[in-house]
């Protein structure tokens, strides 16, 4: 895998890997960026949150659950010290239709253990809980 960065201005960077899509990267002002873009360390939770999305939706697919929407809410708590890692992340998979609760554990379940590369590549501890809206 390969990506490249590209300095816009200061600290606002634009990034693109192989899929060919540009992504924007910045900081806030208060750390001598421009808010021009999303943060570092908010797009290692996006990319969290989006790979264990993946997982969850296909392996309940393959379920032939009755999945209509997934939405999750990622929070992150970070060291004091620097480089400043994510110590704790606490995800909440929203998972709208007609899903049993046992089938949702099990998606969440094998992301987490066996299929998220995100997940296996950080550190911290990373704790979930599943809501089913019918």
């Amino acid at each position: 895998m390969k990506i490249e960065l590209k300095q816009v201005q200061g600290n606002a960077y634009v990034g693109k890997g192989e899929s060919n899509h540009w992504v924007p990267v910045d900081t806030s002002v208060n750390s001598d960026g421009s808010g021009a873009g999303t943060g570092p360390m908010e797009l290692v939770l996006v990319g969290l949150a989006g790979c264990t999305a993946m997982d969850v939706e296909s392996i309940l697919k393959k379920k032939r659950a009755d999945l209509k929407r997934l939405d999750l809410e990622v929070t992150g708590e970070r060291a004091s010290e620097h480089p400043k890692v994510f110590t704790e992340i606490h995800i909440v998979y929203t998972i709208h239709g007609n899903v049993k609760q046992n089938d949702a554990e099990h998606a969440v379940s094998l992301s987490h253990e066996k299929y998220c590369s995100v997940a296996g590549s950080l550190k911290a501890k990373i704790s979930y809980e599943i809501k089913i809206v019918e």
